[in-house]
């Protein structure tokens, strides 16, 4: 079989950033109809290449070229232009725009245009939707034109972005980390769409840091490490260990290795909980169980199922309406932050920049949010520097944060080594529970294994563990027992051991289980 054409060539890519070198000397290219997965840890340079892909950055040296055609891409327009889509992590849609209204944006279609002396352009929706309809059927994208985008399930609105983009006559479409917020069903159903993509003649860029899919769905996989290529291959050619070493630069144990949990009294008891979001609306609807102390329960769920209100609820960020939480026996319900950390809680947050760190302040002062008034810390109101220096030293070698000194900003650590800091602090102080919420969430493999491990160790230690995780792998590894969250109720709660990845994927789309175990 003859090998396919090139399409997109990019040759001596050079990034600077200050006091970073992002992209070395980078070459990647695509040829027409293919999955090319690009592969790397944080700060590995991926993004940043594909952000001058598509005219977000641009680069100090290399060259871009589309077949023959050298490119110069100012702008994301530039990048459309030339046929370049883009979709995000995080969708770039309007919630209560319709599907139509949506695609059209920003790239207005104009078949009836108001006459020449008018300022105003009459948009013709119909047209767009007659056209969104056709591509949805071509590319068997089961799109409905006409509804409106937040009432959708996060597979369509995805498939809403491959809309827009091939609305806007995409050849060339990146995908960044595509699966990070899919059941497994959708992630199956997208595989799917992208291979028919191929098909017809559209080249795919698949950045994601889930070996399993790379080899399951790419053609070939370029991984970079320290903003360089460090090389290319074929799924045939490789597999995960050899995958996970060329991005780390180090065998990685994939494979969380934990013994069976031997769990003893509750230390965490959820009774009828109910809790609003910030619209007002009710987020979780009467939530009862409980985690025992040695064990890690995993709540799995699509994101936006009420998982980071029920955590919120849990730490004494956010009031409840009704219902009560128990730690260790104490009633807690309406109590502060402070009430919740007194009582043996650690809490490793969601948003680690937002709810887990203080970026302006040092990593030392970092270290001690939770104890600062505290002795060996503070003393009569008064911080003792000597002891917070050498709890920060102690902590930064314990935990392997990379920083050249305790007293540089938080904020310039890279994001893996910022979750470090929230995982020391948390869980070198003595605790009784940890909820652990998105611990992992944008980090790269070496990372993931440091913190999986971890968490093991506190439940061996006899520390209760609550894991909330939209990456199911990460819950069916780490836990114990699973409970399944949909519309902010419990579907239901079952043995690690006792389901398998499509029932789970299943009940977190809403299927109710024959039984409950």
């Amino acid at each position: 079989m003859a090998e396919k054409s090139l399409t997109l060539e990019m040759r001596g890519i050079t990034k600077n950033f200050p006091g970073v070198l992002a992209n070395d000397q980078v070459d990647f290219d695509l040829r027409e109809g293919e999955i090319h997965a690009l592969l790397g840890e944080n700060g590995a340079g991926k993004s940043t290449l594909m952000n001058i892909l598509y005219g977000l950055y641009q680069a100090e040296a290399g060259e871009i070229k589309i077949g023959t055609e050298a490119l110069h891409l100012d702008s994301p327009r530039d990048a459309i232009r030339h046929g370049i889509g883009m979709v995000h992590q995080h969708f770039m849609l309007i919630p209560v725009f319709s599907v139509t209204e949506n695609i059209m944006l920003g790239a207005e279609t104009d078949h009836r245009a108001a006459p020449n002396d008018s300022p105003l352009v009459r948009l013709d929706r119909r047209e767009v939707a007659r056209r969104v309809q056709q591509l949805s059927q071509e590319y068997g994208l089961e799109v409905d034109p006409k509804a409106i985008v937040g009432d959708l399930p996060v597979g369509v609105q995805q498939r809403v972005e491959i809309v827009k983009a091939l609305y806007r006559q995409a050849r060339i479409l990146i995908l960044d980390e595509p699966t990070a917020v899919l059941t497994p069903q959708e992630a199956d159903d997208l595989f799917r769409i992208v291979h028919k993509l191929t098909q017809r003649g559209v080249s795919v860029i698949f950045i994601t840091h889930k070996l399993k899919e790379v080899l399951a769905i790419a053609d070939r996989i370029t991984v970079m490490r320290g903003g360089k290529v460090v090389g290319t291959t074929t799924p045939q050619e490789t597999n995960e260990n050899q995958l996970a070493a060329m991005m780390v630069g180090r065998e990685v144990i994939l494979k969380v290795e934990k013994s069976p949990a031997h769990p003893t009294s509750q230390v965490l008891e959820v009774d009828h909980l109910h809790v609003r979001d910030v619209r007002g609306l009710e987020a979780v609807r009467g939530i009862s169980f409980n985690v025992r102390a040695g064990e890690i329960l995993g709540i799995a769920g699509v994101q936006g199922n009420g998982q980071t209100e029920l955590v919120e609820a849990l730490t004494g960020l956010r009031r409840c309406e009704s219902g009560t939480i128990k730690l260790q026996n104490h009633d807690l319900t309406g109590k502060t932050p402070r009430a919740f950390t007194e009582t043996g809680l650690a809490h490793i947050p969601e948003d680690r920049q937002r709810h887990g760190l203080v970026l302006s302040y040092t990593i030392a002062d970092n270290l001690v949010l939770c104890d600062y008034y505290k002795p060996p810390f503070g003393l009569r109101g008064v911080i003792q520097q000597q002891s917070l220096d050498s709890h920060a030293r102690q902590l930064i070698q314990d935990f392997d944060i990379r920083t050249p000194s305790p007293y540089i900003a938080t904020g310039k650590l890279s994001g893996g080594n910022q979750q470090k800091v929230i995982v020391a602090r948390e869980l070198s102080r003595p605790v009784q529970l940890v909820i652990a919420n998105q611990p992992t969430r944008g980090l790269d493999v070496g990372s993931i294994e440091y913190i999986h491990k971890e968490i093991i160790a506190m439940r061996d230690r006899g520390v209760a563990v609550l894991l909330v995780s939209a990456e199911l792998d990460e819950i069916m590894s780490l836990a114990d027992r699973i409970a399944v969250i949909y519309h902010g109720q419990l579907v239901t709660t079952v043995n690690t051991t006792a389901v398998t990845r499509e029932q789970l994927g299943l009940w977190m789309a809403g299927a109710q289980p024959e039984t409950t175990a």
